[in-house]
């Protein structure tokens, strides 16, 4: 069977005087593979070495400044930021026009941070790749890399080519062409979605409640694991408008947030939805925890009572004083919601290791969470306070039952509109 190729059309991201060698290499490569290759310079000072497609006067003008003006900042570090800034509207204005299918940035720390606010303003699911320095290196901080961000070393790389240098960008080359045409003609499901925040099988386990009982109701549910990287995404796919509703039932990332541990989603997380009114029903799962990294002597891993999860990450109970500020921090979040919301207090317990007996069981720590919250909460905001566990059943069906309300009264969308209904049935 003959399979007939899309070109793919990759945005090139670089400094085309310091790396036009590179640029030209791997806008070559692209098209050996079949595909095209469009050169975004993003230099300020030298004189472009190659042609390019969107020359760096138009990412500078995209930030609103002539490339006069970003070169007599006299400042590198500013000047970048303005590129930046200016790149990143371009990239997004590119896509959204249909123009290109996925990026690849390549750099050093100037050019990865530039690479970085391109990536964060291209929509999930669109191919990113960034060829840097400095890859997943710890001075990159959490909250820039982009939920799908591709990144690989660049060994041998920054001054011209080599064998080595070759042979990374070869990969790189593949690697985001391969992307683009794997989602090339990728469709979703006519269903519409439902996020479920959840943190795994052993701790939280209202999945295998609320999963098969939202697809019988006719919706794709779509799972984030909220240990970091999964809240930032669900936080970005929620902004993408992807979802009718949201069950935000793990808030660890929030709780690790306002106490300090890295293994967060940033300060925005359990906002996105408030804010554009996308209905959400939220609960406390996992706040009676705080991660950190286990290998880091350093943090908490070093405290009495911490318990390693694996050799990446562990968790210690979190006090009284811990949840009350907890909870002042999600009646905050909660205040900023323009759409249906609803919270659903577990009184018997948050994760499988807060039960009578077991590490995380603090009742009176549960006990003035509840109440700091309830007395900080909107009025607009639903309160329901159950006499069962997180992973009780009687708390999912509260879940749904609450689901099923907002369905009866118009404030989810249907699984499917009448124009998908009517092609489903044709």
């Amino acid at each position: 069977m003959t399979v007939t190729q899309t070109m793919q059309r990759i945005l090139l991201i670089g400094t085309a005087d310091t790396k036009a060698d590179e640029l030209s290499y791997l806008q070559t490569e692209i098209a050996r593979l079949g595909h095209r290759a469009l050169i975004m310079d993003v230099g300020v000072l030298g004189v472009p070495k190659l042609p390019v497609d969107h020359a760096n006067h138009e990412v500078a003008k995209r930030a609103g400044m002539r490339l006069s003006e970003v070169a007599a900042l006299g400042d590198e570090c500013k000047a970048m930021e303005v590129m930046a800034e200016g790149a990143a509207r371009l990239a997004s204005d590119l896509y959204l026009a249909g123009q290109i299918d996925g990026a690849l940035a390549i750099g050093g720390t100037m050019g990865t941070d530039l690479a970085l606010e391109v990536m964060s303003a291209l929509p999930i699911g669109v191919p990113k790749l960034i060829v840097s320095s400095v890859a997943f290196s710890h001075i990159i901080p959490p909250e820039r890399i982009a939920p799908d961000l591709m990144m690989i070393l660049w060994a041998g790389g920054l001054w011209g080519l080599n064998s080595d240098c070759k042979a990374v960008l070869n990969q790189a080359a593949g690697a985001v062409v391969g992307a683009a045409t794997a989602m090339c003609g990728v469709l979703r499901s006519d269903a519409r979605a439902i996020a479920i925040s959840s943190l795994g099988g052993s701790c939280l386990r209202y999945i295998g409640h609320l999963k098969p009982e939202l697809e019988a109701r006719g919706y794709e549910v779509v799972i984030f694991h909220t240990v970091g990287m999964g809240g930032r995404t669900l936080e970005g796919l929620v902004a993408q408008g992807r979802f009718a509703a949201v069950l935000d039932l793990s808030l660890i990332e929030v709780s690790n947030h306002a106490l300090g541990s890295p293994v967060h989603s940033g300060a925005d997380r359990l906002e996105t939805a408030g804010r554009l009114g996308v209905p959400q029903i939220v609960a406390p799962g996992a706040i009676d925890s705080v991660d950190d990294r286990a290998w880091d002597s350093s943090g908490r891993s070093s405290e009495a009572g911490f318990h390693a999860h694996n050799r990446l990450i562990g968790g210690i109970a979190t006090g009284a004083a811990d949840k009350i500020r907890i909870a002042e921090i999600i009646a905050q979040k909660l205040s900023i919601s323009q759409g249906p919301t609803a919270f659903v207090m577990p009184r018997l317990g948050v994760n499988e290791w807060d039960r009578p007996g077991q590490d995380m069981h603090d009742p009176e720590g549960l006990a003035q969470f509840e109440a700091t919250l309830s007395d900080a909460l909107s009025g607009a905001i639903e309160m329901h306070s159950v006499d069962h566990h997180i992973n009780d059943a009687e708390f999912s069906q509260t879940i749904l039952a609450i689901f099923d309300d907002w369905c009866r009264q118009g404030l989810i969308a249907p699984a499917q509109d009448q124009d998908q209904k009517k092609r489903a049935h044709s």
